[in-house]
């Protein structure tokens, strides 16, 4: 079964400046979602990448 959270690493369809910032974050978040066993650390790290993801991707909106 697919992680759920992967959907939100997505970034084709941003605009090519916000893929930049974006696609190294959603490759490392695969790289991990493949290479770890699932569990309770897996998943909050997952999420807080995510979160640091989607400020990075704010920043570059300035």
């Amino acid at each position: 079964m697919p992680n759920p959270i992967m959907k939100y690493f997505e970034y084709a369809h941003l605009p090519p400046h916000l893929q930049v910032v974006s696609r190294p974050l959603g490759e490392l978040a695969a790289q991990m979602n493949e290479q770890l066993p699932d569990g309770p650390e897996k998943s909050a790290g997952l999420r807080k990448l995510l979160e640091a993801k989607d400020c990075l991707v704010r920043a570059a909106l300035e």
